[in-house]
């Protein structure tokens, strides 16, 4: 079949989405029933679809998830205290939109990383920009930076813009004094403007000890938990219920 001089052009606009469209109804001798307005309508619909894959795609690969996980395999059944209900109103990313932040606590093998990864990824589906950060590393890295002679300031900055940040494991080490100001100038920037989600094997009435100085740990947390919604997990780990698959990788 000879190319259709339609398709060089829809490849030469930029219209991947259209020029598949078109190649898969010329194929289609049920195709030449349609009106051209029934032919257009089909090719925009898969050239918004292919869009709508290429920014997803793109927005989890900024996103830098721990995890590939996704709300459609949030197990509900485990016994640890996940409030289903709760949960699903998060997956509507309203609470994104709102600027509200989400605190997740509980021992470790409950599957809070994986949540807050469905999480994510569920935002990166609704084209809301997201980065997924482990709390050791990132202080680590901002010391690192410090170390070497680089700005610190250009680590943070990124963080204080992405609409969701996701920062996970957070203790059971208390911050040091430039640790404190970092998270409190993260928190500082974020607050009322963008959404925040931390996760901690310790529960949010011990967040003030992990902070040390009194005065700062008055402000960061009356940042983060007013106008919070919290997960609060409990429970066995299930780790242990299920040794034979990926601890990390399973559904939550």
């Amino acid at each position: 079949m000879l190319k259709h001089p339609t398709l060089d052009l829809l490849q030469s606009l930029g219209l991947a989405g259209m020029a598949a469209a078109f190649r898969d109804l010329q194929a289609q001798p049920e195709a030449r029933s349609l009106d051209h307005a029934e032919w257009l309508a089909l090719l925009l619909d898969h050239e918004v679809t292919a869009r709508n894959q290429r920014r997803f795609e793109t927005r989890t690969r900024a996103a830098k998830l721990r995890v590939a996980a996704s709300i459609e395999d949030v197990n509900y059944h485990a016994i640890r205290g996940l409030d289903r209900a709760m949960f699903l109103k998060l997956t509507s990313c309203d609470w994104i939109r709102a600027h509200h932040d989400l605190l997740v606590t509980g021992p470790i093998g409950l599957g809070k990383s994986w949540l807050v990864c469905a999480l994510g990824q569920k935002a990166c589906r609704d084209d809301i920009s997201v980065s997924y950060r482990r709390m050791p590393r990132l202080l680590a890295d901002l010391a690192l930076a410090r170390g070497t002679g680089r700005h610190a300031r250009n680590l943070l900055r990124p963080l204080t813009r992405v609409d969701l940040l996701i920062l996970d494991d957070w203790g059971p080490e208390s911050l040091t004094a430039e640790q404190r100001r970092d998270f409190m100038e993260i928190i500082e920037e974020r607050h009322n403007c963008r959404s925040t989600i931390i996760t901690s094997q310790l529960p949010v009435d011990r967040w003030y000890d992990l902070i040390g100085d009194p005065t700062l740990a008055d402000a960061i947390l009356d940042r983060l938990v007013h106008n919070a919604y919290r997960i609060e997990l409990a429970g066995e780990s299930l780790r242990k219920k299920r040794p034979q698959e990926g601890a990390v990788t399973v559904p939550a």
